[in-house]
């Protein structure tokens, strides 16, 4: 996975499509929350005293991603049918031979 990653992010750089200072920006950011993360689950694993606490944090972040995505989906769509844009599909009723 790092691989394909890294490789999409060379190419970006490549194309010119990569804006270097968002993307030192967002790996500073990544970098300190995720410190902060480990950090304060290693205190909630302490003080509770159970490290299933990790996976129930992941179930939940999955959850509401899933949740997030769905929605913004349904909200595009509602948006593109409102407006009569094409989405893709073709009419099932009409056949031209």
């Amino acid at each position: 996975m790092t691989f394909s990653s890294s490789m999409s992010v060379e190419e970006y750089y490549l194309l010119k499509r990569f804006p270097v200072p968002y993307a030192l920006y967002f790996v500073v950011v990544a970098t300190v929350a995720a410190f902060i993360g480990q950090h304060v689950v290693r205190k909630l694993i302490i003080i509770l005293g159970r490290a299933s606490l990790i996976i129930f944090i992941l179930a939940i972040t999955i959850f509401v991603s899933a949740i997030s995505l769905g929605g913004v989906g349904t909200s595009n769509m509602i948006g593109k049918i409102e407006q009569h844009e094409y989405m893709g599909f073709e009419d099932l009723c009409k056949y031209d031979a």
